[in-house]
């Protein structure tokens, strides 16, 4: 290699090792905000006191956060929902996913063609409700789990995950016995291990972070997610007289900083999926690859 060559590449490697750094902060830095606000005290405030290395921490705010049942019942609803609605979306998309990488299935073309349709088209929010009625889902905890059942994105994924499989695998297992449905779960499961971990992680985080099914179809204050209560939190933190997240403040009798309210329950809200999030990530580059190269 040149000297010229090495030098070009050197600038490249800097400015890309730049760039990266840039990013890293940019995404790094409003989280870091959010997590010593949510230790602020109220006399840290007033005394202008919060820098970028706090000297002590205030738990005040997550003391009114856990100090109500409102909070926990939301939190234990949302974990109920994300984990039996991740497990109820997996098992609804491989099936699918799979019956449709088969070239054999009967009417196969149509059916990809109106699934794709729906990307693109929906019957609109009216119908969707009366539907949603006429099943009597109206304020059931079901129905922030069927309706969202498949994402089609997911599923056009995992379908052609299961194109690579070589045909050859299959046929072997079915000359000694086996069936569609032994073959998807003894043989084709087992290494699909990369693919399957990121799309339940792309599920989980979705039925995590779900508020809109709750804010159009529960009104039982004691049904919603941890989302909804979020939602709540930050609309009525300010004016919480009469409320029980008022009463709680009240009972502690100390000034309250609000913002540090708002801040742990997004602190509270992102620590599952953070948590969750290193332990899958190996599987994401492979999974994802694999899944988009062959259609």
């Amino acid at each position: 290699m040149s000297g010229g060559s090495r030098r070009s590449f050197s600038i490249f490697s800097l400015v890309n090792h730049l760039v990266l750094v840039l990013m890293a902060l940019v995404t790094i830095v409003p989280l870091y905000y959010v997590l010593i606000v949510s230790f602020a005290s109220y006399e840290q405030v007033i005394s202008r006191t919060i820098y970028l290395f706090p000297t002590s921490l205030d738990f005040s705010a997550y003391q009114v956060i856990f100090r109500g049942a409102g909070v926990i019942r939301a939190f234990l609803i949302s974990t109920l929902v994300t984990i039996t609605g991740t497990l109820y979306s997996m098992a609804m998309s491989v099936s699918a996913g799979y019956a449709l990488s088969k070239r054999y299935l009967p009417g196969r073309n149509a059916i990809l063609t109106g699934i794709v349709f729906t990307m693109f088209f929906s019957g609109g929010l009216i119908p969707y409700y009366v539907i949603i009625r006429g099943l009597g889902l109206i304020n059931s905890l079901l129905v922030l789990i069927l309706p969202l059942g498949i994402n089609t994105f997911y599923l056009i994924i995992l379908k052609n995950w299961f194109l690579t499989i070589p045909r050859s695998l299959e046929e072997s297992a079915k000359m000694d016995g086996a069936n569609d449905i032994l073959i998807l779960y003894k043989i084709v499961l087992p290494v699909a291990a990369p693919i399957l971990a990121t799309i339940s992680l792309f599920y989980a985080v979705g039925r995590w972070n779900e508020w809109w099914h709750a804010l159009l179809f529960i009104t039982d204050h004691r049904k919603l997610p941890l989302q909804n209560l979020l939602r709540e939190v930050l609309a009525r933190v300010s004016q919480n007289i009469g409320t029980e997240m008022g009463r709680t403040i009240a009972a502690m009798r100390r000034p309250i900083y609000t913002q540090a309210v708002r801040m742990a329950i997004v602190v509270i809200t992102c620590v599952p999926i953070i948590a969750v999030y290193p332990f899958l990530q190996k599987h994401f580059t492979k999974g994802i690859i694999i899944g988009s190269i062959k259609g």
